[in-house]
C-alpha cells in the first residue's frame, strides 16, 4: 500500500490567524495544532529558504511533533539562487560560500535526521539556473553532500523540460518535483515524471500575475474542486511509481493551501479529523 502524505509549504503565516488558528492561540503551538488539529502528517520548511534555522529550532520542532511526523526541508537561497544570480553583481558569493551554507544547513537538519522524521530535501532553482554540464555538476556536489538524505530538486526554467533531465536524475537517484504553476513560457509545465521514491508534487496555484505580483501575492490562488479532482489520476500514476509519495500547496496565502489540502485528502480517500476548516 502506498504511503501518501499531504501538507502545505509552511505552517505559520500571519494571514492564517483567525483563518486557520484561533487567534488566541500562542505562537509555539501552532505546529502542534496543525498536526492533531487539522490532521497533517507532514509539512514543508520553507523559513530555511530565507535563512539558516538553527539546530535547536528544528529539535523544537521535532519534540513537538508524533514520531510518524515528518518534514521536507527547502533549501537556503545561499546556495540554490545567489550563486547564479547574475543580478547581484560583483557582490555575487563564490561558489566556496554555498557549499560552506551547505555544512550549516546539514547541521541544522540533524535533529531531524535523528529523529527519523526528515523526508527529504527540496533544492528549489531559479528561473536563471539553466540546464548545463557546469549546473548538473553543481547539483551533484550538493547531492554528495547531503549524503544519503532523500534529495528532491524543483526547476523553474522550462529549458530543463526535456528528457535528458529526467534521464540524469534517475542515473543520480534525484528526486523530480512535479509542479503545478502558471502556465507561462518561462516557467515549468506540468510534468508527471517520478524519478525517485519518493515521489513529490508542489502545487503553487495558478496566479497568471506570477512575474508581476508582489511575492506575498504571487501565491494567492484557490485552487476549485474540479481542478483538484484532476489530480487524482496524476497522483494514481505517481503511486505506480513510487512508494512514497509527497503532496504539497504552497498557495499559502490566506490558508488556501490548507483548504485545498484538506480537499485533495478527502478526494483521495486519506482520513481526515473533521474541523471548522472542512
Amino acid at each position: 500500500m502506498n504511503n501518501i502524505k499531504v501538507g502545505t509549504s509552511g505552517f505559520s503565516f500571519p494571514d492564517w490567524r483567525g483563518i486557520v488558528y484561533p487567534k488566541a492561540l500562542p505562537q509555539k503551538d501552532t505546529l502542534k495544532y496543525y498536526e492533531e488539529e487539522l490532521g497533517f502528517d507532514c509539512v514543508e520548511i520553507n523559513s530555511t529558504y530565507y535563512t539558516l534555522v538553527s539546530a535547536k529550532a528544528f529539535q523544537s520542532m521535532q519534540e513537538k511533533t508524533s514520531p510518524d511526523f515528518e518534514f521536507i526541508v527547502k533549501g537556503f537561497k545561499g546556495f540554490t539562487h545567489d550563486p547564479f544570480d547574475d543580478r547581484l553583481g560583483t557582490a555575487k558569493p563564490p561558489l566556496k560560500k554555498a557549499l560552506e551554507d551547505i555544512d550549516r544547513f546539514n547541521f541544522s537538519i540533524q535533529p531531524l535526521k535523528d529523529a527519523g522524521k526528515l523526508g527529504g530535501i527540496l533544492l528549489q532553482f531559479p528561473v536563471f539556473f539553466e540546464p548545463s554540464e557546469k549546473s548538473k555538476e553543481y547539483i551533484l556536489t550538493c547531492k554528495n553532500k547531503f549524503k544519503d538524505a532523500p534529495f528532491i530538486i524543483e526547476f523553474r526554467n522550462r529549458a530543463w523540460a526535456r528528457e535528458a533531465t529526467f534521464k540524469f536524475l534517475r542515473e543520480n537517484k534525484i528526486g523530480f518535483c512535479i509542479v503545478d504553476e502558471p502556465k507561462l513560457e518561462r516557467l515549468m509545465p506540468f510534468m508527471n515524471e517520478v524519478t525517485t521514491d519518493p515521489a513529490y508534487l508542489r502545487l503553487h496555484g495558478r496566479n497568471k500575475n506570477w512575474f508581476n505580483a508582489k511575492l506575498s501575492e504571487r501565491y494567492d490562488y484557490l485552487y476549485s474542486d474540479v481542478e483538484l479532482k484532476s489530480f487524482v489520476p496524476e497522483v494514481d500514476k505517481m503511486a505506480q511509481a513510487a512508494q512514497n509519495i509527497y503532496i504539497m500547496f504552497n498557495n499559502c496565502h490566506a490558508g488556501s493551501a490548507i483548504k485545498n489540502a484538506l480537499t485533495l485528502k478527502q478526494l483521495l480517500n486519506i482520513t481526515i479529523k473533521k474541523n471548522k476548516l472542512f
